[in-house]
């Protein structure tokens, strides 16, 4: 199952269904049933915070943005780990499965938090976000592999070209 598949399983009539949210960054979005998710702990830091749209900005689909429903200013930049990180798992434990309703890892869309940092854009890849498709319900894990870190180099950013002045 694919982002793109992603529907409540049985939530047939739901699809059609849209919600405008707030944005800080886009204004007012539509956003369709099948692109909320409930975060029933919140995350990590902001844990008042359970409801949020996944918006995707464009067709590429690298970089989405994780925007609460409840809060125009607050949205988070994540990405699929594996893109960045060919040997990248999240290990989910049982209980994580149980909380998300989740019967199969497979049922599962793993996503991680990008930061900027300095000149950098930097993958939090030892607390993904883990998402049950059929149900759209996610939880931040935080995961005890040393291999994984908080600050994952996933990109440069670029320094803008600066123009000499030239007086006549």
């Amino acid at each position: 199952m694919s982002l793109r598949d992603l529907r409540v399983a049985g939530g047939a009539g739901h699809e059609g269904r849209v919600m405008h949210v707030q944005t800080t960054r886009f204004g007012t979005v539509e956003v369709g049933n099948d692109r909320l998710m409930d975060f029933p702990a919140g995350l990590l830091g902001f844990s008042s915070y359970t409801r949020f749209a996944l918006l995707q900005p464009d067709e590429d689909g690298i970089f989405y943005w994780l925007q609460s429903v409840d809060s125009a200013e607050l949205a988070f930049v994540v990405t699929d780990p594996t893109r960045w990180c060919d040997e990248y798992e999240a290990t989910v434990r049982r209980e994580h499965m149980d909380l998300l309703d989740l019967e199969s890892v497979c049922d599962a869309r793993v996503f991680v938090i990008v930061n900027k940092y300095d000149d950098m854009l930097t993958a939090n890849l030892q607390g993904p976000l883990v998402i049950n498709l059929r149900n759209r319900r996610g939880m931040q894990i935080v995961l005890s592999d040393q291999r994984w870190t908080t600050r994952r180099e996933i990109a440069r950013l670029q320094q803008p070209v600066q123009r000499e002045c030239v007086s006549a």
